[in-house]
């Protein structure tokens, strides 16, 4: 189609709207999502493809729910410099009204795309922010009438990403914009956002600073918050500093591991980064970006490249790192692969912590210190911006590490204050961990298994005199998308034997290996390492593209120097070996963070009781990083949540035990990356079961489930969440022992009317001769809970909750909704019987969600169901309080009462 039609609907002798041209193909093609309230309210689906942004509206928006197929329009093909647009375009002009970036990334085609494409069927996986897995665009078949857009249809492919729209509807819980976090409302009141068509168009295309990579005139050099004149350098008064010329290549200073924080004033302390080190060569006002091993990562960070060059310095030696931050404002290697691999490095902050050259002046012999004041100097400006000075504390070194553990951090790096800058591993550079992780080389593979596709776990050792030697597996820490891009790299690495010396050699070839050559390394974090050099509780990281795997070797922590080490007095709460992390509360009275870092917004306890952070295992499970937020609006921590499960197990017990069980995994928290997971594997935990179904095409699958307390404390070292259950117990899963009649309501209908809709579905249930019970979702809606004998199957199950459904719906028009039809949705409840299929499951009683709330899904009274309730006030330390005080179990004749869906019943809800 080409820019002709785009062109043809604009007048450029009055508009300076971007003309745009067709670009060359690139190796990475890129996808938006605008959504955009013109003469109605609509979401422009724009793939990139032959140098243009192919283009959808879609009035609907997408849906993760694979039944549902959305109608997508298509339109004019827009230039790539569009998928950069935010604002308002005038009313007067084409397309005019309040624009939002949705959503970006990029997409990767199945197939030929162009085949596709001509045939009518494009088969894709994004890569975005809000919208991964695989997706289809379908032309329609139907005729099309004179005049009228050609028709296609949008739909998710039936993934691990996919859900039911009764578990949320994407364009619901997403509304603010992926670029600026900001409303529709907040965009339409934004003056200075107008997209003014006759404004000059290079002004269109650069928005915060930030130029399109695909503008047709040269990218502007990205603002600065720092000021436009030269400022006088700082380093003729730095003491040490020498006149000396730029050198050629720089070799930046490493830090040593040891066992304890050093004590005392010369010392200072700062956060240690997850991220990757980085030397900043900015030379005549030109930056390079170079790896401690002196790769030129330049061309991967432009948008970076372009803000160290607006430094008000002509040259300059700047170490440093380079991040992405979570949502809770600490640094996150997983979220910086997840960003890398999308092309969204526009959003990577460089925490600069030191400057060793400056206008003709050598640092490197001036006290730290003194280098890091004109480094300050140097970055004074916006504390928020791409750049960022990196703090830190003098001494009180024992207790700046406990809080960083506390906050979930890697560790901290303490420096002789006094030092020169020395281009070797020293000690005047020491790093502390918090928890064990380091670089590892990959060997092999292992054969996926279950729903895991690719791969199912790595084979990962160390260097030592010479010879790889193995280290263990590991199998935690992918996405699918992870999976398929370490895949693809592995693939091409195969080889005949083991290149570990001590594994799959002479004759003890383990089954199900692939063998790699061992160039790739990874990142790794885990609990300790085994008396025989193992690996416990790996979880992998990501993918390192910074050091030779010939140089990865075991880390292990080295003696502080006599006389260093904190003695009894003001650093007496150095924590030691893998400095476990310290006791809830006990950060309160150390020193501010620095300001490079923020504090996550609380660190209060949810725990129904405060157990001591160094005693890391409960109920016989240890958990990794037990001060690592989860729920950051509430300050929850993993162990907060093993806590709560620890004094609510027995409650929960009954309604879990020996059933199948999906997972929602979350390892960062609700701030991170989450994903389902319906199978199990070898990596779960021994208090973690196993059981064997027969999915519904017939293949055996392994499923977990939980029969412990110690079982749910296992959930939540392994990052799960949500746990939901099935309708069957695994000893007759055929049968079903429940059902679920879930109430789903659309965002405008009251709580008053959910509350009295659950009481009709409870009153009908009498009538037909059927107890129920209720429970909160920890959402929205509600769950109507009916036990059953284990008679009837599953589709016997299922047609009976969808003909009572129906039932429900024609006794009371315009209330409820049996179709998971958005359409229609408005003001209306949903009874989704889909929760009664086989294979379905729904959230387990006394679980949490994983949700900024943190509310549980919590079985109450039918007297305590009313239009007072809040859902949200159930939080676990809530629940734990409300255990404490109740009387009785309010569910407590659900397990006792029997009864079975009887052929009357049956006619009753017209079932023949």
């Amino acid at each position: 189609m080409g820019l002709d039609e785009y062109k043809r609907k604009r007048d450029f002798r009055v508009t300076a709207e971007p003309e745009g041209h067709v670009h060359p193909a690139g190796d990475v093609l890129s996808f938006c999502i605008q959504k955009h309230a013109a003469s109605h309210l609509h979401y422009d689906f724009r793939l990139e493809l032959d140098g243009v942004l192919k283009s959808w509206a879609v009035p609907k928006g997408p849906s993760l729910d694979p039944s549902v197929k959305r109608l997508a329009v298509h339109v004019e093909d827009h230039p790539i410099e569009y998928g950069v647009f935010e604002g308002i375009i005038p009313r007067k002009e084409y397309g005019g009204g309040t624009v939002m970036l949705w959503d970006r990334g990029r997409w990767t085609p199945d197939e030929d795309p162009h085949q596709g494409y001509r045939k009518g069927h494009i088969r894709f996986h994004l890569h975005g922010e809000r919208l991964s897995g695989g997706w289809h665009l379908v032309r329609s078949r139907r005729p099309r009438e004179e005049g009228q857009k050609e028709q296609w249809l949008l739909f998710k492919d039936d993934d691990d990403v996919a859900r039911s729209e009764s578990a949320g509807v994407i364009t619901e819980e997403f509304v603010t914009s992926v670029a600026t976090g900001r409303t529709m409302d907040e965009i339409a009141a934004d003056a200075d956002a107008r997209w003014d068509s006759k404004a000059p168009a290079a002004e269109a295309l650069i928005r915060d600073g930030k130029p399109s990579k695909a503008a047709k005139k040269p990218a502007a050099k990205p603002k600065s918050t720092r000021s436009a004149k030269p400022v006088a350098s700082p380093a003729p008064g730095v003491p040490g500093a020498r006149k000396a010329a730029f050198p050629a290549e720089f070799t930046p200073a490493l830090a040593t591991l040891v066992d304890e924080v050093p004590a005392g004033d010369g010392w200072i302390h700062e956060i240690k980064y997850d991220g990757y080190r980085l030397v900043v060569m900015l030379r005549g006002g030109k930056a390079r970006l170079v790896t401690r091993n002196g790769n030129d990562w330049t061309d991967k960070f432009p948008e970076m490249a372009g803000a160290l060059s607006a430094l008000p310095a002509r040259d300059a030696i700047l170490d440093g790192e380079l991040v992405m931050l979570t949502p809770g404002g600490t640094s996150s290697f997983q979220a910086l692969q997840n960003v890398l691999s999308s092309g969204r490095t526009a959003d990577l902050v460089f925490y600069a912590f030191d400057l060793m050259h400056l206008d003709g002046m050598d640092l490197r012999g001036s006290p730290l210190l003194a280098r890091k004041e004109a480094l300050r100097g140097l970055l004074a400006g916006d504390p928020a911006g791409a750049v960022r000075f990196s703090d830190h504390i003098v001494g009180s070194g024992g207790v700046f590490h406990q809080q960083a553990c506390a906050m979930g951090l890697e560790g901290i790096i303490c420096k002789r204050a006094d030092a020169p800058y020395a281009q070797k591993r020293t000690k005047d550079w020491l790093k502390v961990k918090c928890l064990l992780r380091q670089e590892f080389v990959i060997g092999g593979f292992s054969e996926p298994r279950g729903s895991r596709s690719h791969f199912g776990a790595l084979h990962v050792g160390v260097y030592r005199d010479g010879e790889l030697v193995h280290s263990g597996k590991v199998g935690t820490g992918f996405n699918e998308e992870v999976l398929r891009q370490v895949h693809a790299r592995l693939k091409k690495l195969k080889r005949a034997d083991s290149p570990f010396s001590d594994f799959g050699r002479r004759g003890r070839q383990p089954a199900g290996v692939t063998w790699v050559e061992p160039t790739l390394v990874c990142e790794v974090e885990f609990t300790e390492w085994t008396g025989d050099g193992i690996l416990r509780h790996p979880v992998f990281q990501g993918l390192r593209e910074d050091k030779p795997a010939t140089q990865v070797v075991r880390e292990d922590p080295r003696a502080l120097p006599a006389g260093e080490s904190a003695a009894a007095g003001s650093d007496a709460a150095n924590a030691k070996g893998r400095a476990r992390a310290p006791a809830r509360g006990a950060s309160k009275d150390a020193p501010a963070a620095p300001s490079s870092r923020p504090v996550p917004p609380s660190t209060k306890s949810a725990s129904p009781r405060r157990g001591k952070a160094p005693d890391v295992e409960v109920e016989g499970i240890r958990l990794s990083n037990p001060d690592k937020v989860l729920f950051p609006a509430l300050g929850t921590t993993k162990l907060d949540l093993a806590h709560y499960y620890e004094a609510i197990g027995e409650w929960m017990l009954p309604h879990i035990v020996d059933r199948p069980l999906t997972l929602v995994r979350c390892p960062e928290g609700v701030g991170g990356q989450c994903f389902y997971q319906k199978h199990g594997d070898e990596h779960f935990p021994a208090q973690v079961g196993r059981t064997t179904i027969l999915e519904n095409d017939g293949d055996p699958r392994v499923y977990t489930y939980v029969d412990s307390v110690a079982g749910l404390v296992a959930m939540v070292q392994m990052g799960a969440l949500e746990l939901h259950v099935s309708n069957a117990r695994r000893d007759s899963f055929e049968k079903p022992d429940q059902f679920v009649m879930d109430l789903d309501p659309a965002p405008d209908v009251p709580w008053a009317r959910v509350v009295a809709a659950a009481f009709q579905v409870r009153d009908r249930l009498d009538e037909l001769g059927l107890r129920s019970w209720v429970k909160t979702t920890g959402g929205k809606g509600l769950h109507v809970v009916v036990p059953i004998a284990r008679r009837s199957s599953w589709d016997e199950v299922k047609d009976f909750t969808k003909a009572l459904s129906a039932d429900l719906s024609a006794a009371n028009p315009g209330k409820y909704l049996i179709k998971a039809t958005k359409a229609a949705r408005k003001g209306k409840i949903f009874l989704d019987y889909l929760r009664n299929g086989r294979g379905a499951t729904a959230i387990c009683a006394y679980c949490v969600r994983a949700r900024p709330t943190g509310a549980v899904s919590v079985p109450i009274g039918w007297d305590e169901l009313t239009a007072e309730l809040r859902t949200d006030d159930f939080t676990p330390q809530a629940v734990a309080e409300r255990i404490q005080s109740l009387q009785g179990d309010p569910w407590a004749e659900y397990w006792t009462t029997r009864q079975s869906i009887t052929k009357q019943m049956r006619a009753a809800v017209g079932l023949t």
